[in-house]
């Protein structure tokens, strides 16, 4: 029997959402910025993560409203959301490293595996490369103060990540996650907002 409840399950959509909103400015803020290639694969990046968080948040209020245990919609959530931060995180760094000339895309194939191990790397190399390229963003842009901002989600994402591979029948293991995950996603939208009012949309990224 899991412990949740429906504020627990209404909570959780509240990362999801603020998670959304700083994908779709960086989205328009970065498009001129990257290839074909780069921009698909922080395209497909941020919305496997939105669709993993969107699948953990209905499990858990289907859950705690008795239809019923959507158990896909639970195991599936680490793997997706791992692979998309690392997605995501190579298409910034195709972004800052790589001529945006060439519009080729090398696919990604991730291997099929069991347990979390796999997973817990990829998911910190991922939003690692998406924190770094921001905060070199933040320099250009004459901002490093976010660098500290990002530094501080970062941490409270990897935290969060790990209490997620964790037991999460527990209802405190549930509310510290989320309380992690609400204020790293609060962080990482207020910096992106800061970065887009500051002009990322027209920064040059010059190589």
């Amino acid at each position: 029997m899991k412990n949740f409840t429906v504020p627990m399950a209404l909570v959780d959509f509240v990362p999801v959402i603020l998670f959304t909103v700083t994908s779709i400015i960086l989205q328009r803020d970065l498009y001129n910025k990257m290839s074909k290639g780069a921009f698909a694969l922080f395209a497909a990046g941020t919305i496997d993560i939105i669709c993993a968080g969107s699948c953990k948040a209905i499990y858990k209020l289907l859950y705690a409203t008795g239809i019923c245990d959507m158990e896909p919609f639970n195991s599936l959530f680490f793997p997706v959301q791992s692979i998309g931060f690392l997605l995501a995180g190579l298409g910034i760094v195709a972004m800052l490293t790589h001529r945006q000339t060439d519009t080729s895309l090398k696919s990604v194939a991730p291997a099929v595996v069991t347990g979390t191990s796999l997973f817990i790397v990829l998911m910190v190399a991922g939003v690692g490369m998406i924190y770094t390229g921001l905060s070199v963003i933040a320099v250009k842009l004459k901002k490093p103060a976010l660098i500290a901002a990002f530094v501080i989600s970062f941490f409270l994402l990897l935290s969060m990540g790990y209490l997620s591979s964790r037991d999460f029948t527990q209802a405190g293991i549930n509310w510290a996650a989320q309380g992690m995950n609400v204020l790293a996603q609060g962080l990482l939208l207020y910096s992106v907002h800061v970065l887009h009012k500051a002009g990322m949309a027209d920064l040059f990224l010059g190589r």
